[in-house]
């Protein structure tokens, strides 16, 4: 059969981004890039907690709303219903008034304050309620800079989600994907709801495949300024980066394995292109695939016990899985003819991918344990899906409305909701890890 270009096994939309210049993280002006901030959810849970938050108390002082931060968060993790607050003054320090909010309809009450601290930053407070059983869920205080309210919004989600869902929330994490705007490539890191965009890399030449390492600290990528695919490990917080990859022929679709030893990824040393794992240093590179048609896109399950990946040995694109050694690759979507871009949960129980459907590529995801398989979307250009580190939502690209967007989606594709992201061409999203 004919061999496969790389650009062919992506949707149409996915045409590669046309001397990169590391950076330190540098906010991604809000002028030129980013979108007013704003959630717009689609669809409804099932069963969602009924919660109210109340206006923080001296909010005024700062040029965050803390309470809507905190709504809008545990809005888009589709498991929150909001109830319009009474008009009560609270803050942290007050008791509410339980039967008033009980007939209000909120199982759930956050309260809090914001002061100024003498050395200039700010103290965030906040305490979390149970009406129904009129109980103190606990709550606790952030002494912050300007630039650290948002995150403090987002610890406070956090505390909140895992409080009344019992698992560890995700708004504190980060996000990584790459932004095209005229000539300029940008691969930025933002907080997981899409705000407070930085600039981590530019570059006149592609950039592709962001991959966290483990704990967050490390982004690797692949860069086209030598003008051939080339991965680089990028540093988040100084900006420092190192070459990891740089072997004859293309060197692309980098992923770290969970416990940060080793990367996978797609090298042509032979000739066409097969899966390598490598040493975390870029080192020592050893074949895992051994077919004669295209082998790419690997990535880890959760437990680091097998690799997926996308191969076209059975006549189209088609995800397979493998030992961590290369050992006995099984192919595992078998409906549609091109499924394409991998992507297991954390927990181990799913796999998103994007699936052809029809000349659309759109969502999916995959039980693992059964085999069935939902498409979670409607739109056309789907691409990139990431899980979050708890497994409930699925970050992925696409096109909305007619304008670049990164989307959001329960796993049950219920929820889905749009991120506020750069200006041009959007693409090639990761849901960053919980930090160490």
């Amino acid at each position: 059969m004919q061999a496969l270009n790389r650009s062919d096994w992506q949707p149409s939309r996915r045409s590669l981004l046309a001397h990169a210049t590391a950076l330190p993280l540098m906010t991604w002006p809000l002028q030129d890039a980013l979108a007013q901030f704003r959630v717009e959810v689609s669809g409804a849970g099932v069963t969602q907690i009924p919660v109210s938050a109340v206006s923080f108390r001296d909010n005024g002082l700062v040029n965050q709303d803390m309470a809507a931060i905190v709504r809008a968060d545990l809005e888009r993790s589709g498991q929150f219903r909001f109830v319009e607050p009474l008009p009560a003054r609270l803050d942290e320090t007050s008791r509410p008034e339980f039967a008033s909010w009980r007939s209000k309809g909120s199982d759930a009450l956050l309260t809090g304050s914001v002061s100024r601290l003498a050395d200039g930053r700010f103290d965030v407070r906040f305490r979390l309620w149970d009406v129904v059983r009129g109980q103190d869920l606990g709550g606790l205080s952030y002494p912050v800079s300007t630039a650290d309210l948002r995150f403090a919004a987002h610890r406070i989600a956090d505390y909140v989600y895992e409080k009344l869902t019992g698992e560890k929330g995700v708004f504190s994490t980060r996000i990584a994907y790459v932004a095209k705007a005229g000539q300029r490539h940008t691969l930025l890191v933002a907080d997981a709801d899409g705000e407070n965009a930085r600039a981590t890399l530019t570059s006149p030449e592609p950039i592709i495949s962001p991959s966290w390492a483990p704990g967050g600290a490390q982004l690797a990528y692949v860069s086209f300024e030598s003008r051939k695919p080339v991965i680089y490990s990028h540093d988040v917080a100084t900006g420092k980066r190192r070459l990891l990859a740089n072997f004859r022929g293309s060197n692309s679709a980098p992923t770290w394995s969970p416990d940060g030893r080793q990367l996978v990824a797609t090298l042509s040393i032979s000739g066409n292109a097969q899966i390598y794992a490598m040493d975390a240093n870029g080192s020592a590179p050893r074949r895992l695939t051994q077919s004669g048609s295209i082998d790419t896109e690997p990535v880890f399950s959760a437990d680091g016990n097998s690799i997926f990946f996308v191969s076209d040995r059975g006549g189209s694109p088609q995800i397979y899985r493998m030992g961590v050694q290369g050992t006995n690759p099984q192919r595992v979507t078998f409906t549609g003819n091109y499924n394409i871009s991998p992507a297991p949960s954390p927990d181990g129980r799913w796999l998103a991918f994007i699936s052809r459907v029809g000349g659309a590529f759109r969502l999916h995801v995959m039980e693992l344990a059964s085999g069935n398989v939902t498409a979670l979307s409607e739109t056309s250009a789907d691409e990139s899906p990431s899980f979050s580190p708890n497994s409930r939502l699925i970050i992925y690209a696409t096109r909305d409305r007619g304008q670049e967007a990164l989307m959001t989606s329960t796993v049950d594709g219920r929820i889905k909701t749009r991120l506020a992201s750069a200006g041009g061409d959007i693409r090639e999203p990761e849901w960053g890890p919980f930090a160490r």
